[in-house]
């Protein structure tokens, strides 16, 4: 049995502000070990093949569904592990999970081949990852015999933030006339019926009923399943992403969809187009649909007070992250990221200061961070997209000082790498090496300057910077003009095939 990761990684996090922003979502962050929650979704799964021979799986290197401007992000995240995935498909716009799944399927049967995906999204934490990887096992096993598996999570507590599952009769595969599933280490259940978030009361109801089970958002089916269901309920999404993904185009490591094609694809969700109206569906040829309960200290870390349940807590119920201190106070989340933090006397509050932005909230009103990301996003606000630190294919760089007609930037190039061969209608550039070598290219010279040198970059002249060494290239670099926009630059080569409004 082949397996088939899939990762969608579309989500803009923004519940997690000010450390999660549209540019560089909550999945590209290290919230709950060292590794990012992106890197954790690629490594949950090593050593399934050892640890269940018995069900003899083949396990594929991922696939990653993301949007286009973190295509390098993603990258970036899989050099850093040591690891290389099975493609990185970019959606020009973000359609939800159900298109994302069909370019997914599409994109594994390449080949001949029809393994079964694992779909997962990228952010989710999980505690006890053998305990997950002994029930994906079981639901390969279900749906390499033509089942479309979940997981259900086994719930703690009458949560009203999550969608739930109810769980039918068991499974063994004794419906099909096949006999009992050989092999399976856990239970498996008819999947009854999905349930929308409910009200406290009928949450606690829910629990204990012992039926319902929260909605994990992983699944388990065959590639060649998932095609044959859209199609047949929401063809018209099964027509646009065919279509998208036909019509696009193979870049290395890279795939990118078709954008206009891709764009005139409804948007909706796996659990809307599909899952829910095939859970119970009595039609004979309909596949079985199964759930499998998962207790293993799953979270889908969706708000800040979902990051204090699941971080190491002190004495006094106190999360600390970074260079922060408290007295006569408990059950706070305090994450300091730039300057110290300091609470004294107060109780569940959630802190989060990073270098632009500071956030104070009621920990049991962390739901209405999205209050502050739509008026930063309706505002125009950079604090809504960007961190003052910026990512780029290349390194980094950071503003560090701005007036009327200039700003002040810090840039690091990683060795090796180099900014596009550009210019500037508007603004002359002075760069300033800090450490490291840099070949500088400037209209018809080219030249290198080391450690406290500098160049002077004139209005209008075709430049480059570039690293030719093997450490950090790091430049201060002084802008000054009547624009300093990030959009004015004319990029005429660029190593990472990026236009002039691309990041």
């Amino acid at each position: 049995m082949l397996l088939q990761p899939v990762i969608l990684s579309g989500g803009s996090g923004t519940r997690l502000w000010p450390l999660s922003r549209e540019a560089y979502p909550k999945q590209f962050l290290p919230l709950t070990s060292e590794h990012t929650m992106l890197q954790e979704t690629v490594r949950r799964l090593d050593g399934l093949d050892q640890e269940h021979p018995r069900h003899a799986i083949g396990l594929l290197e991922p696939l990653v569904v993301c949007n286009e401007a973190h295509r390098f992000l993603v990258a970036e995240q899989f050099r850093v592990l040591g690891r290389h995935p099975g493609a990185i498909i970019l959606e020009p716009k973000g359609r939800n999970t159900a298109p994302a799944l069909t370019v997914a399927a599409l994109a594994a049967l390449r080949g001949g081949l029809d393994p079964v995906l694992l779909v997962m999204p990228a952010d989710h934490m999980i505690r006890n990852e053998p305990a997950f990887r002994a029930a994906v096992a079981d639901g390969v096993t279900l749906a390499d015999q033509g089942a479309v598996v979940t997981f259900g999570i086994v719930p703690s507590k009458p949560e009203v933030g999550y969608g739930y599952i109810r769980q039918g009769e068991p499974y063994a595969g004794e419906a099909r006339g096949e006999g009992p599933i050989e092999g399976l280490g856990g239970h498996a259940y008819r999947l009854s019926a999905f349930v929308e978030k409910p009200d406290l009361e009928t949450a606690q109801g829910y629990l204990a009923d012992g039926r319902y089970l929260w909605n994990s958002g992983i699944f388990v089916l065959k590639a060649s399943l998932w095609l044959s269901l859209i199609e047949r309920l929401r063809p018209d999404i099964a027509q646009a992403a065919t279509h998208a993904f036909t019509a696009g185009r193979e870049a290395g490591q890279f795939f990118g969809l078709d954008a206009a094609a891709f764009a005139a694809c409804p948007s909706d969700s796996i659990d809307y187009a599909v899952m829910e109206h095939i859970a119970g569906e009595a039609r004979s040829e309909a596949p079985p649909t199964i759930v499998i309960p998962l207790d293993a200290g799953w979270s889908d870390v969706g708000a800040w007070s979902a990051l204090w349940e699941v971080r190491a807590q002190d004495a006094s119920g106190n999360v600390l992250d970074g260079d922060a201190f408290v007295h006569d106070a408990n059950n706070n989340l305090l994450i300091a990221r730039h300057r110290m933090v300091a609470v004294v006397g107060v109780d569940d509050l959630i802190v989060v200061e990073t270098p632009d932005a500071v956030l104070v909230v009621k920990k049991d009103r962390a739901q209405d961070v999205k209050v502050v990301t739509q008026f930063l996003e309706h505002a125009g606000r950079h604090e809504f997209r960007h961190h003052q630190r910026v990512h780029r294919p290349w390194g980094a760089y950071e503003s560090i000082g701005h007036g009327g007609r200039y700003q002040v930037k810090r840039l690091s190039v990683k060795p090796g790498e180099s900014l596009s061969l550009q210019m500037h209608h508007h603004r002359a550039e002075h760069w300033v090496v800090v450490s490291g070598t840099a070949r500088v290219t400037c209209d018809d010279k080219s030249f290198l300057i080391t450690e406290n040198q500098s160049t002077y970059i004139p209005v209008g002249s075709t430049h480059r910077l570039e690293n030719p060494g093997t450490i950090p290239l790091e430049i201060i670099e002084v802008q000054s003009g009547s624009y300093l926009g990030e959009d004015d630059i004319v990029r005429f080569e660029d190593v990472y095939a990026r236009g002039s409004k691309d990041s």
